[in-house]
């Protein structure tokens, strides 16, 4: 606020002879009180202060001393080393005074990179949160390639950061592009350097591997060269804004054809920053032939693991229980596992083919691995009753465990809650089971009484069961029905010899 300068000298004389407050000034004159504060403060000279001493200062040259040699050495470290030597002041005042004194590393100035087309690809993951899938939460990992002349994007989702998953990013991305690059920018990914001593690197042997099969060079940037890979930086956050942002996902399969559809589309139609007269997709069609060809076999990406088959005839994948036949327990086999089979080996035997899941806790069976170890093992038709039974309807395992504390007879019981699933479905019977336990009566009549009334209160009828032999010659039986009117004639003839005396 800008005032006259007979109101600064009014200022002046009402702060200074009549002693009156900067508020009172303020509100008296109509001013602002930073403008008394600042008209105050005009023409005075500063007044220097005496600093008080610290406790620090004993050791100021020590930390000063050490931060030249050590310039990263974090502060709780320091602290410790100084409390060795005396110091007792506290750590919040320390770290403040640390942060002071500790050397601040020269402004640098990056040059632009530029490449040829058909030259460079960066590679990076990103982490883009969870999805829920089945009764597990997995990470959704990205992974993301971009060709750093035409800057064309490919982006795929997966549910790990492994080395299959960073194998299938590569040999989708290449068949996408239609070639490979010669030469491929990491940063200092375990999946691609597991050592290095300064320019010295040690590769991982898979990656090796896979630029032998493609033909490309595989190239960590320097350590602490973020700038080194800005493509892909700046192409991950791109993802994150003008694609990912408020999407709603029902799945990886569905994340992962509209990455596709938005790649080929919304990325590639924006302007390509080499050459502005061009797009990405225009840029592309001039660098795509200049990519190196691809071998006309693919590169084996399958995950490969080895397990060990316990006393029951399943191996554990991927938090997943599968089946393999009765006759390979206590075997150490191989799984090779894809993102849609899993495949399980015994040697170079095939014994089991499944579906992948990627939910938690599930058993994936073959109806015939469980037939032919049920066809081996007479004991073996209960305890897969009570494995059908926990499966379908999780609330009979209390049911069952109260019905072995009072005694009774857990075979009869399975088999009649297992004729009521089938009858009632497993909505129905969670529902009558949970009702049976919180009224202190776990006996299967009770679950049927408790079906039976539901069944009533929703006017429905009776449910007929129908079980059959699985023998082929009983199930193709053709009963004909016979006439009965000859018992009716029987019945007549009866009454009327009753009528004679």
């Amino acid at each position: 606020m800008t005032i006259s300068a007979d109101q600064e000298a009014l200022i002046r004389r009402l702060y200074h002879a009549e002693k009156w407050r900067m508020g009172t000034i303020a509100r008296e004159l109509g001013v602002h009180h930073n403008t008394v504060a600042r008209v105050l403060a005009e023409g005075v000279e500063p007044v220097a202060c005496a600093q008080r001493p610290s406790r620090i200062d004993p050791f100021v040259p020590f930390l000063q001393a050490t931060l030249v040699r050590f310039p990263r050495l974090c502060a709780s470290r320091l602290h410790e080393m100084v409390r060795e030597r005396g110091y007792i002041g506290s750590g919040s005042h320390f770290r403040h005074q640390v942060a002071l004194l500790r050397p601040r590393p020269r402004a640098e100035a990056n040059l632009r990179l530029r490449t040829l087309p058909g030259e460079q690809a960066q590679v990076d993951w990103a982490h883009f949160g969870h999805l829920k899938v089945g009764g597990a939460m997995r990470r959704l990992i990205a992974f993301v390639m971009v060709l750093s002349w035409s800057r064309m994007l490919f982006v795929r989702f997966f549910l790990d950061q492994k080395m299959p998953s960073f194998l299938r990013g590569h040999v989708e991305a290449f068949t996408a592009f239609g070639g490979a690059p010669r030469v491929a920018l990491y940063d200092n990914l375990k999946s691609v350097v597991l050592e290095r001593q300064g320019d010295a690197v040690r590769f991982h042997p898979t990656i090796v591997a896979l630029a032998s099969h493609y033909h490309f060079e595989p190239r960590p940037t320097a350590p602490a060269r973020g700038n080194e890979k800005g493509r892909v930086e700046r192409a991950i956050r791109y993802i994150r804004t003008a694609f990912f942002a408020g999407r709603t996902i029902r799945d990886v399969d569905h994340l992962n054809a509209q990455a596709k559809a938005w790649c080929e589309a919304e990325a590639a139609g924006r302007r390509c920053p080499a050459d502005t007269t061009l797009t990405v997709a225009a840029a592309f069609a001039q660098e795509r032939e200049r990519l190196l060809p691809l071998p006309p076999d693919g590169f084996p990406t399958d995950e490969r693991l080895e397990v060990q088959v316990g006393k029951t005839p399943y191996v554990r994948f991927d938090l997943n229980d599968y089946s393999v036949p009765h006759d390979r327990v206590r075997r150490t086999l191989t799984v090779l596992a894809s993102l849609e089979t899993v495949r399980i080996f015994d040697h170079q035997e095939l014994v089991a083919t499944h579906p992948r899941t990627f939910s938690r806790s599930e058993q994936i069976e073959d109806p015939e691995h469980v037939h032919a170890l049920v066809e081996t093992k007479r004991n073996a038709r209960h305890s897969r009753g009570l494995d059908r039974l926990h499966h379908a309807v999780p609330q009979t395992r209390e049911l069952m465990r109260r019905l072995a504390e009072r005694g009774r007879n857990l075979g009869g019981s399975t088999a009649t809650l297992l004729g009521l699933l089938d009858l009632y479905g497993a909505h129905e019977m969670s529902l009558a089971a949970r009702e049976a336990l919180e009224k202190d009566s776990p006996h299967p009549h009770s679950v049927r009484l408790v079906l039976e009334r539901r069944a009533r209160q929703r006017n429905l009828p009776p449910p007929v069961p129908v079980r059959l032999p699985p023998d082929p010659k009983i199930r193709n039986l053709v009963v004909k029905p016979h006439d009965l009117s000859g018992y009716d004639r029987l019945s007549d003839k009866e009454t009327d010899d009753d009528d004679q005396p």
